[in-house]
């Protein structure tokens, strides 16, 4: 099965213009993620999709490999749906730009979801720990059915908790 992975990096994200290219330590977010996406040794082909010249050089001058979109798109998805179509492979990881800590399990994980051939779409998710992230707009969460599979997402707090007594967990979109 030939499996790559698809980082989209929007230069003008409208929560924080630039945020790829800001330094963590020695390198950029972009970098650090294009990198630790590289070294889980899972994918067949790693690339950047990106409308920006400034990510490119980033990636390209390191070594890495990046397509340009061709136009402006409402989400990571749409841009990377936009590549995909011209690529001729069994599996399209969507790893988001800014996961400069990612680690191989959970995507290792996600691509054995796929060994079920029912399976068409999957994402990661993670348990909400701190009850204060839960209000964060910034961070997507995600309420499942019993088979934990997706039944929507919302910048909002979800579920929302009549009893404040009953415990549910609450849990984040990964990408």
């Amino acid at each position: 099965m030939k499996v790559v992975a698809l980082i989209p990096a929007r230069y003008a994200a409208s929560r924080f213009p630039g945020k790829l290219l800001q330094q963590l330590g020695n390198k950029t977010v972009i970098r650090y993620t294009y990198d630790a996406t590289v070294a889980t040794g899972l994918f067949d082909q790693v690339i950047v999709v990106t409308d920006s010249d400034e990510i490119e050089n980033e990636i390209i001058n390191a070594g890495g490999s990046c397509k340009r979109s061709q136009r402006e798109h409402e989400s990571g998805s749409d841009r990377i749906a936009e590549i995909a179509a011209s690529l001729s492979v069994d599996l399209i990881v969507n790893v988001q730009g800014d996961t400069p800590f990612i680690k191989k399990e959970p995507l290792a994980r996600l691509i054995h979801a796929f060994e079920d051939s029912s399976v068409k779409v999957a994402s990661l998710m993670q348990k909400i720990s701190d009850p204060k992230l839960m209000q964060e707009s910034s961070i997507v969460k995600v309420v499942t059915d019993l088979n934990n599979d997706a039944l929507y997402f919302s910048r909002s707090v979800i579920p929302f908790h009549r009893d404040p007594s009953i415990s549910t967990p609450t849990f984040e979109h990964i990408g």
